[in-house]
């Protein structure tokens, strides 16, 4: 063994001594590579970014410590066709050899080929050239330090920097900073040329970044820039620009303060023979023109005009929209004082619509004004065409089908009841391939499912009530209706599923969104629930062992011989449901341990075979802080509410004890509804570490109440562990409930915490990396479980969480992101206690993940 340990550290060694040595192989000798950047700050070393980010040169790149590129770029060859060539004039008969082989031409293109040059210019292409010390470059990065803290208000910065060799071609650069005092903003003063400007700043000046006994900060006169400008854009000022805005400020003889005069010039007029400067003005919108094309593209010299609310409404041709549907979307009115984010407001309006393409809105000033302050507004729509067909096919794999082709066909209407509704009529078919035991079917393509769906979209809140002053349309409100129906055949107990949504949408402010859905039904047939034991083996073979252990109380009759084992097995469902009855019956004996494991799985196949109706409402509200799709720093928070039952609990009891089943259940059109509370909680958070690395967050929790006429929830609405977007050790359901090991073939429960964390990192071009740790578990909490290895018991349960962890890999194809995730089983509480740390952590036990885009 010591041998062993002897070995691995000599291997270790040496790879780490000849990586180190292969980092300065392209660095000339005259030159040093940069390995280390120190900066210190009035005596503290400093980490930050913002202050790093300041340098023109930073040490090669890294992934987990490791200059992947640079050893890349150091594996190619400088110079590979001179380096052929020179091989082929090596031995003088070489050329003359492979040019009687090949030909000259041959010969000259095989030093071009991928073998030769191919590799190393790839090589080359993603790896990263080493960062070689350059004195003048170091230089800059100082007087970029300098200007850095000179715009913190620290205007006597000083700035030292020093090189120093650490190794064979290697060497570190210090810069020492010295920012000395900042300077504090204090005298406030204005010069706004145009009077009724400097009304306008009166009003708004309490709000101003610049504030006195304030450190000096560019970031802040920048920033009040912009906000006095778009307060003057939004107050009437038409064509404000931020450059009419500038500061002067006197540091001459204060004592590290600023006298600060805030200056606004009157606006710059050019002509083709001058310039000159007038004061501005204040404008009002006097007409608002909307004009729309035909819709089906025909040329027509014929116009219909009419009048709405003051708007004027121009199409050429047969106008096809309500006047309604054109003027609701348009915020900018007759009579208003011009405002630029009524502008914005009816983009983000119009474009939701999903009716026209990108509208143009333009502003003039009315010619016949005499005042020069009236504006008129020209609306340019251009419909999309009246209806649209999309197909599209995908290719999938899960736990239960091998290999899967879905298609979708959608037809979209636009404009249905001319306003601007959008009607999309879609048909969805799967077909797919399992070796799963429980389809008896061996054909390739043995698994089928079809459905279709039909949604419908209004742009406002459908209702019988006025919901203006709740839901104003500048929250750009939506309502959707959707009916939808499946029908899966040989997917396990194969499922008729009938849908229907009524669906409300809004945003209350920009990056929160709210989501009601104010019926939410779904009602779910198991076509054969007499497939149950043959689709959840694992509870088939629990109950079998049992029927052998007591095997001489039990009916002969109801075994069977298997003829691949040779051993008797229970009859699928005669003997299964005969041995449960017996049992139940106290015809056959057991021990009061396992009478409770047999009624456990009696009720559990009761509860996966009953047919469900769930009448729910939901409400979602959503905030986030993320600015486009290139941004790294944000947070996305979602909470959901869900309640189910209660109005058919209501409809039921008007109509008193004759809705009641067997059970004692209440039902609706005699199918027992499921009665439950459910919320959740979502967030996610992402940090940009820079030059290429994120670390991305989220923590998730959530929880499902069954009460009144239920004692659990419904499979389509509970929990499950693992996947490649949860616990990624984990396959989908085979994780939790709690400590139980797992013991069905998709194990739910109604309660979950779940939490991950992902350092994403660039590898080189498209290609990311990641690695990652996934804790949670699933359990079963305030529902008709009893076992304690299945249900949460307070915070003694937190030993119970999952811990995996693993590396992937992604590739970006800018439009969607391929992601594989290798998870390894780190701490395994369905194990026994002393005997969950790092068992399963080896490739066999692994879990390969593949999706499209990120988890979280």
């Amino acid at each position: 063994m010591r041998n062993k340990i002897t070995k691995i550290a000599l291997i270790i060694l040496t790879a780490s001594v000849l990586f180190s040595c292969s980092l300065t192989k392209r660095v000339p000798d005259d030159k040093q590579l940069l390995r280390e950047t120190n900066i210190t700050v009035n005596d503290k070393k400093v980490n930050d970014e913002d202050v790093t980010n300041q340098l023109y040169q930073l040490p090669n790149s890294d992934v987990l410590g490791l200059n992947i590129r640079l050893h890349m770029y150091n594996w190619a060859t400088p110079n590979p066709d001179s380096s052929y060539q020179a091989w082929l004039n090596r031995k003088p008969n070489r050329r003359k050899r492979y040019t009687a082989l090949l030909s000259d031409k041959q010969v000259q293109r095989l030093g071009q080929s991928f073998f030769v040059t191919g590799i190393s210019s790839f090589l080359k292409n993603v790896g990263e050239p080493p960062v070689v010390v350059d004195e003048k470059r170091t230089k800059r990065s100082a007087s970029r330090l300098r200007a850095h803290y000179f715009r913190q208000g620290y205007f006597r910065t000083q700035v030292d920097y020093k090189i120093d060799s650490i190794a064979y071609k290697k060497a570190k650069v210090s810069y020492t900073v010295n920012t000395g005092k900042p300077y504090i903003v204090d005298s406030i003063s204005t010069q706004i040329a145009t009077p009724v400007l400097d009304s306008l700043y009166q009003t708004t000046k309490d709000k101003s970044l610049i504030k006195k006994g304030k450190q000096y900060n560019q970031n802040d006169f920048s920033g009040e820039r912009d906000r006095i400008t778009n307060y003057f854009l939004n107050h009437g000022v038409y064509n404000f620009q931020p450059n009419y805005v500038s500061y002067n400020i006197d540091t001459i003889g204060t004592g590290y303060k600023a006298n600060v005069e805030l200056l606004v010039t009157d606006e710059l007029i050019r002509t083709q023979d001058s310039t000159y400067t007038r004061p501005f003005k204040i404008y009002t919108v006097k007409e608002v023109n909307i004009y729309t094309e035909n819709p089906n593209g025909e040329e027509t010299p014929a116009i219909d005009s009419t009048t709405y609310k003051g708007f004027n409404i121009y199409s050429n041709g047969k106008l096809n929209y309500r006047p309604k549907a054109l003027t609701d979307p348009v915020f900018v009115t007759p009579g208003s004082t011009y405002a630029d984010f009524r502008r914005t407001l009816t983009y983000r309006y119009l474009n939701n619509l999903s009716v026209f393409y990108y509208p143009k809105i333009i502003y003039e000033v009315d010619p016949n004004d005499s005042t020069g302050t009236s504006l008129i507004t020209n609306i340019y729509l251009k419909p999309k065409d009246k209806f649209d067909l999309s197909t599209s096919v995908d290719f999938n794999h899960s736990n239960i089908q091998d290999f899967g082709i879905q298609g979708n066909v959608t037809l979209s209407a636009r404009n249905v009841f001319r306003g601007a509704e959008v009607l999309s009529i879609s048909t969805r078919g799967n077909i797919g391939s399992s070796r799963d035991q429980a389809i008896k079917d061996r054909s390739f393509f043995n698994i089928l499912e079809y459905g279709a769906d039909l949604r419908l979209t209004f742009p406002r809140i459908f209702f019988p009530l006025n919901t203006d002053r709740i839901i104003r349309k500048e929250m750009i409100p939506s309502t959707t209706m959707s009916f939808g129906i499946s029908r899966q055949q040989n997917i396990g107990l194969d499922k008729e599923s009938f849908t229907g949504i009524l669906n409300y949408n809004w945003t209350p402010k920009r990056n929160v969104t709210a989501k009601l859905d104010l019926l939410n039904i779904q009602y779910i047939r198991n076509v054969n629930p007499q497939n149950y034991f043959n689709v959840y083996q694992s509870s088939y073979s629990r109950l079998n062992d049992y029927a052998l252990q007591y095997q001489s109380q039990v009916d002969p009759d109801y075994f069977t011989t298997n003829p691949d084992t040779g051993e008797e097995e229970l009859i699928i469902e005669s003997g299964t449901n005969g041995f449960i009855n017996d049992v139940k019956n106290e015809n056959v004996t057991v021990s009061n341990e396992d009478f409770k494991s047999i009624n456990s799985l009696e009720e559990r196949r009761q509860r996966l075979t009953e047919n469900n109706l769930i009448f729910a409402s939901n409400f979602t509200y959503t905030t986030s802080t993320k600015e486009n799709l290139l941004d790294n720093t944000f947070f996305i928070f979602k909470t959901k509410l869900e309640t189910a039952g209660n109005f058919l609990t209501l409809l039921s009891r008007l109509q008193g004890d004759k809705n009641m089943n067997e059970n004692g259940r209440r039902t609706f059109v005699n199918v027992e509804y499921s009665q439950y509370v459910k919320t959740e909680f979502d967030f996610i958070k992402h940090f940009d570490l820079r030059r290429g690395k994120v670390l991305a967050m989220r923590a998730f929790f959530g929880i499902a109440i069954p009460y009144g006429n239920s004692n659990s929830i419904p499979f389509t609405r509970s929990y499950f562990g693992g996947g490649s977007n949860d616990n990624r050790a984990w396959q989908s359901y085979s994780l939790g409930p709690g400590r139980s090991g797992s013991p069905n073939d998709f194990n739910e429960a109604n309660f979950k915490m779940a939490y991950s964390a992902e350092l994403r990192f660039n590898i080189f071009g498209q290609l990311n990396g990641a690695v990652f740790g996934d804790v949670g578990n699933i359990w079963n909490v305030f529902d008709n479980e009893e076992d304690e290895d299945y249900t949460f018991n307070g915070i003694q349960s937190f030993r119970d969480l999952a811990f995996g962890s693993g590396f992937g890999f992604r590739y970006d194809f800018n439009f969607f992101v391929v992601r594989l995730d290798l998870g390894f089983k780190t701490y395994n509480p369905g194990r026994e206690v002393n005997d969950r740390w790092f068992k399963e952590y080896n490739f066999s036990h692994s879990v390969l993940n593949v999706g499209i885009n990120y988890p979280f």
